[in-house]
């Protein structure tokens, strides 16, 4: 039996998104904008920058650049990249008409591609901006990966 007690469905996803990325960054925001439009849409964000990320992913976490954006459900599952973005497509703007091309053959495969070459070339066609709350400079080495996508 599934638990679908109250405090169960209250919980809100958790979004573990780049802190540094502009593109991730905007897209943070724009959900923001729309969860306070849409009553009921239940995503917590937390940069992966974050000793809270660093704790809930525990083994899954890498210093530096994350490769992809993750999604921890409140059952405790985490989905990566294009996933992680699939259940959020409902409530994002177009995100029906995304999530309608998706459905056909081959789609899914080529989704996966494009978030892997937008997320490996972010820095590159979006730019980078300071993470909030930290004071130092946005290329510092903190910021550096140690291992590469």
């Amino acid at each position: 039996m599934t638990d679908r007690s109250p405090d169960h469905q209250a919980r809100p996803c958790l979004l573990i998104y780049d802190g540094r990325c502009r593109l991730c960054v905007t897209a943070k925001n724009g959900i923001e904008q729309l969860q306070s439009e849409l009553a009921g849409n239940n995503v917590r964000m937390i940069t992966y920058q974050s000793e809270e990320a660093t704790r809930i992913l525990g083994t899954e976490y890498r210093p530096g650049r994350p490769d992809v954006a993750f999604l921890v459900g409140a059952d405790g599952r985490v989905a990566r990249g294009l996933e992680a973005f699939l259940p959020l497509l409902p409530g994002l703007k177009g995100g029906w008409f995304l999530a309608l091309l998706l459905r056909f053959p081959g789609a899914t495969p080529l989704g996966n591609l494009l978030y892997r070459f937008v997320a490996r070339y972010r820095y590159r066609l979006f730019g980078e901006v300071p993470l909030e709350g930290h004071s130092g400079p946005v290329g510092d080495e903190s910021s550096r990966p140690t291992n590469s996508p």
